[in-house]
């Protein structure tokens, strides 16, 4: 990468959450004045989002995190107070040296020499019968309606899916008075044994999991484990939902569901900046490739946190700290290097505790007995039989051939929502592994604009 002036330097992040707070906290502390860009309207990301009451009531929003939440809305306030702070602002393209953003309905652009993506992740969620009802919600969307809003969905919930974050907003859930009938993980419980040498790794971590766990097992809560949603079912909106549990279907009544097969990282933005990527078996995903310190292959893109591969919100403080050191360096600023062998080995142990985690919540697929009528892409209607029609037909072997057919991913959410679903099931279709048949390229606008802006940017 070639070295620019530190006068010369202009340096953005995207993204307030733990990762980009971290960041700019660095280059703040070496006197480099950073461009934030964030979508929220206070720091702390989707971890540790912030409610209308700011950083009250920190306990019962984030439990045993509430100290981290609480370090990381300072520094995220103090780095509002002396950066360029742009929130609510939305990146919706990007180009070498150069982001176009909107902010109250007003398009800009914003010039950088160097940009750290910090962009965080969403749910990974996959179709099934029922999953558009009113009253199907997504882990992430359940745990953001208790942190902003101090409101639950229900009163009667079931929680299903996999993963760490399963159990916790469950947990949440049952902690603030919701009345949780079960929760449904896919991930057999043999698995989470053999994982447990990986998971030692991060001790205290492990124990706030299992802390979880026998909270609700304490409490009532029926835990089921290698159980499948089949459907929502109800009339208008969820009324119950049938599982596959311990080899036979059964019928719980509620009134909402929380799903979430994992996490998904945002990668629109390094996509359009034509970082390199590669296939992350144990997420399921195309992910930015990136080295050590987080520079991609685009010279001058940086990538740290969720956004570049699942971590965690603790992993994702260092990977942001650590992308900075190597932004300063890359522009001739002069850092400690002894600051990065301890955030080195504090990565290394995490990413074996990472390890255990997908041994013990393999991320599923979409399972072969999804019915031809069930809607995969929601913007566009789009159902599975449709795409298993088009991939026969038309011998399909490439998502994005997939894409240009079927006009899956074409929609408001530019294939957030369906990508995963029409990978697996395409993959699937054509008996092929997941990796073979690529991913579907990001276009601008990645995020949706009105007309009005689309008028305002031509």
């Amino acid at each position: 990468m070639s070295i620019e002036t530190t006068s010369a330097a202009q340096m953005v992040i995207v993204g307030a959450g733990p990762a980009g707070v971290r960041a700019a906290q660095t280059l703040l502390q070496h006197g480099v004045r950073p461009v934030i860009i964030d979508e929220a309207a206070l720091p702390g990301g989707q971890i540790y989002r912030q409610g209308p009451a700011g950083r009250a009531h920190a306990r019962h929003r984030y439990g045993f995190e509430w100290k981290r939440a609480q370090a990381i809305h300072a520094a995220g306030a103090d780095n509002a107070a002396r950066a360029d702070y742009r929130a609510q602002t939305t990146v919706w393209n990007a180009v070498p040296g150069q982001l176009d953003v909107i902010h109250n309905g007003h398009i800009d652009s914003i010039p950088y020499t160097h940009l750290l993506l910090a962009t965080g992740a969403t749910d990974r969620v996959l179709p099934f019968s029922g999953w558009t009802l009113p009253g199907v919600f997504t882990l992430g969307g359940a745990q953001i309606a208790l942190k902003s809003q101090n409101c639950l969905f229900g009163p009667r919930i079931v929680f299903a899916g996999t993963g760490p974050l399963l159990y916790l907003v469950a947990y949440q859930y049952a902690r603030a008075g919701g009345q949780v009938l079960a929760v449904l993980d896919s991930a057999p419980q043999s698995a989470q044994i053999r994982a447990m040498p990986a998971l030692l790794n991060a001790p205290l971590t492990l124990a706030k999991g299992m802390y979880y766990l026998s909270w609700l097992r304490t409490h009532g809560v029926p835990i089921h484990h290698d159980a499948h949603i089949t459907a929502a079912t109800g009339t208008g909106r969820v009324e119950g939902v049938n599982a596959l549990i311990g080899g036979s279907t059964r019928f719980i009544a509620c009134d909402a569901i929380a799903v979430g097969h994992g996490l998904r990282s945002e990668t629109q933005l390094a996509d359009l900046l034509d970082c390199d990527f590669d296939f992350d078996d144990a997420q399921r995903a195309w992910l930015p490739r990136r080295d050590a310190d987080g520079r991609s292959t685009t010279p001058g893109v940086y990538l740290a946190g969720d956004g570049a591969g699942i971590q965690g919100a603790i992993v994702a403080e260092w990977a942001g700290e650590r992308a900075a050191l190597a932004m300063l360096d890359d522009a001739g600023v002069p850092i400690d290097k002894h600051r990065i062998a301890p955030l080195q080995r504090k990565q290394a142990a995490y990413a074996r505790f990472r390890q255990g985690l997908y041994q013990a919540f393999p991320q599923p697929a979409v399972p072969k007995s999804c019915d031809d009528n069930v809607t995969v892409c929601r913007c566009e209607g789009i159902t599975a039989g449709a795409l298993r029609k088009a991939a026969i037909e038309y011998n399909i072997t490439d998502l994005n051939r997939l894409k240009a057919l079927t006009r899956i991913g074409m929609g408001l959410c530019q294939g957030r929502m369906c990508h995963t679903g029409a990978a697996e099931l395409l993959a699937q279709c054509q008996n092929v592994p997941l990796s073979s048949i690529g991913r579907l390229r990001s276009q601008a606008p990645i995020k949706p604009l009105n007309l009005a802006a689309l008028g305002e940017a031509c």
